[in-house]
C-alpha cells in the first residue's frame, strides 16, 4: 500500500492511499483517509485524480534519526573505517521538504550535497524495542536525500547545522508498507547523470539493529523517521541542479536545487 500526503487548491493537507482506478487500472487516483494513517486505515469515500493532486513529504516527524557511515564504501571514501558502533545524529522536523518541492542552497555554505538513503517510517510510538518485535512498529519505507553542507560538517565536527538545515531532508514520493527493504537498488541522478548506485544489502547494519540501537536511547513516536545511511558516490549540488533518488519498490524523490533567498 502507498501512503501519501497531498494538498488539493487551498484544502488543508490530507493523507491518502494511491491506487488504481477500477474501471481503468492504467489511472491512478488517491483515496482519502480519514484523519492519519498510523491508526489504521480509514478510508472517508472521497477519491481525487492523482494529477489533481499536489504530493507533500508523507510523514511530518518530530525528528530525523540519521545514521552515517553505515556502508562502507562511503565510509572509505570519506576518509575513515566503519564506526564501532553506529554514528547517529539528528536532523530537526524543519529541514523536512516533499517531493518536487526545492532544496534551497544557503549562503553560509560553498559546499551542498547529495546522500541518496532508504527511510524507515515508524508507525507507532516505541522504546526499547526487542529485535524480535521491530517489524510491530515499523509503517513503512520511502526514500530520502540527507543533504549535507559537507563544508560546515568538517569545519564544526558536530553535524546539527551542516545536516539540519531547512529543506535538508526530502522525503516522498510516498511511503510503501508492504516492502522486503533488505536487498532494494537505491541510486541517486543529478539531472539524469548516475551518481550514486548501491543495494539496502549492503548496509554494515541492517534496519533490524538500527531501530533496536536508536529506541535502545529514545523514544519515537508515529511518523518518525530513520535515515539508514548512504551508499558510495556521494557529491556536490549546485544551484539549478535536478536530483533524483530512487529506491527499488518504492519509486522516485526528484528535487531542484535553488539559491536560498
Amino acid at each position: 500500500m502507498r501512503i501519501v500526503r497531498f494538498s488539493t487548491g487551498d484544502e488543508s493537507p490530507q493523507f491518502g492511499v494511491l491506487a488504481s482506478r477500477r474501471d481503468q487500472p492504467s489511472e491512478l487516483v488517491v483515496a482519502e483517509l480519514d484523519g492519519g494513517p498510523y491508526d489504521g486505515i480509514a478510508l472517508n469515500g472521497r477519491t481525487h485524480a492523482f494529477a489533481d493532486v499536489r504530493l507533500l513529504a508523507p510523514t511530518l516527524p518530530t525528528k530525523v534519526v540519521a545514521i552515517g557511515k553505515n556502508y562502507a564504501d562511503h565510509a572509505a571514501e570519506m576518509g575513515g573505517d566503519v564506526p564501532a558502533v553506529p554514528i547517529v545524529f539528528l536532523k530537526p522536523s524543519t529541514s523536512v521538504t516533499g517531493p518536487g518541492q526545492d532544496i534551497e542552497y544557503p549562503g553560509i555554505s560553498d559546499e551542498v550535497g547529495y546522500e541518496g538513503e532508504l527511510a524507515v517510517v515508524i508507525g507507532r510510538m516505541c522504546r526499547d524495542v526487542p529485535a524480535e518485535r521491530v517489524p510491530e512498529v515499523i509503517f513503512g519505507y520511502t526514500c530520502a536525500n540527507d543533504v549535507t553542507a559537507r563544508d560546515l560538517q568538517r569545519s564544526e565536527g558536530q553535524w546539527g547545522r551542516a545536516k539540519g538545515m531547512d529543506t535538508f531532508c526530502p522525503l516522498g514520493p510516498w511511503i510503501e508498507t508492504e516492502l522486503d527493504p533488505s536487498d532494494l537498488a537505491l541510486t541517486t541522478t543529478v539531472n539524469g547523470e548516475l551518481r550514486q548506485s548501491g543495494r539496502t544489502s549492503q548496509m554494515v547494519r541492517g534496519i533490524t539493529e538500527l531501530v533496536v540501537h536508536v529506541t535502545a536511547a529514545m523514544t519515537l513516536l508515529p511518523g518518525d523517521v530513520i535515515l539508514t545511511g548512504t551508499p558510495a558516490g556521494v557529491g556536490p549540488l549546485q544551484v539549478g541542479d535536478e536530483v533524483a533518488v530512487t529506491v527499488e519498490g518504492i519509486g522516485t524523490l526528484t528535487n531542484r536545487v535553488i539559491k536560498r533567498g
